[in-house]
């Protein structure tokens, strides 16, 4: 229509009566501001969190103090095709991750992962294991047949209250662990939350190696009769881990023995400086 007027001369009211739409339409300009930034931030962040989609991706910008609307971050996200489209065949690593510096302190950093088992009768359940990385201490083996995100929360909260909150927590990308309750309480409660990349458990490698230990020690040598049967046996076994169980890569030391030595190190070196 631009060109039927420049160059053939028509008048605008004309020009818009050929293409049948009315000159206010055509004079019409966009009065929306500039969302270039806001986009570039939008596409840096799905690209780290291919699975999120804009719901999850608005409380993450809400969360850097990124104040937009859900719809208008919508209409964005679907412009800038950010869809997150359905997974087909086996699963894939995409992508890789930095590594992570081994923890120095206990609550520097724990990690978390879900172990399956079944009952006598067929019945599944599950268990919630916690770690803390330096120390390699169990924190909590939940057993529950099913647990959702913000059971994982409540569970998190209660450790907290004996030990404070850990700088960083590391995880896979469970459904729980990715929910929007679990993003609501790292957001509330200033935990970092390090998510590894899909495919690769040996990113999560001290919880990974506690889960072998646990199904080998543990979960194989036992058959567990009721839920409750299993909570005892398996809160009976988190115990002695603890408590007695050496620690081949903490110098023959239980994990009760390590985080205790590390306090008095610690208590010694502030006391000479």
């Amino acid at each position: 229509m631009s060109w039927a007027i420049e160059h053939q001369g028509y008048s605008q009211r004309r020009a818009c009566g050929l293409v049948g739409i009315d000159p206010r339409v055509y004079r019409y300009r966009s009065t929306r501001p500039d969302d270039a930034k806001l986009r570039k931030r939008l596409k840096k962040l799905s690209s780290e969190r291919r699975r999120f989609g804009y719901r999850r991706l608005h409380l993450l910008l809400k969360r850097e103090g990124v104040e937009v609307n859900w719809k208008k971050l919508y209409r964005l996200y679907r412009e800038e095709r950010l869809t997150v489209r359905k997974r087909g065949g086996r699963k894939r690593a995409l992508g890789t991750r930095a590594p992570m510096a081994v923890p120095q302190d206990p609550n520097q950093r724990w990690s978390l992962d879900f172990v399956s088992d079944t009952l006598v009768d067929g019945r599944r359940f599950r268990i919630l294991c916690v770690i803390d990385d330096f120390s390699r201490e169990c924190l909590a083996m939940v057993v529950d047949n099913s647990i959702s995100g913000e059971r994982v929360a409540r569970e998190l909260d209660a450790i907290a209250e004996r030990r404070g909150y850990p700088l960083m927590v590391v995880s896979d990308n469970g459904t729980e662990l990715t929910s929007n309750a679990m993003l609501k309480w790292q957001q509330d409660r200033g935990v970092e939350w390090h998510y590894i990349a899909p495919g690769k458990p040996m990113q999560n490698g001290f919880v990974e190696g506690f889960n072998g230990r646990l199904r080998d020690e543990c979960l194989n040598e036992h058959l567990f009769r009721s839920y409750h049967h299993a909570r005892d046996i398996i809160a009976g076994w988190r115990i002695d881990y603890n408590l007695h169980r050496p620690h081949t890569s903490l110098d023959g030391l239980t994990p009760n023995e390590f985080a205790t030595r590390s306090v008095m190190d610690h208590n010694v070196n502030r006391a000479n400086l």
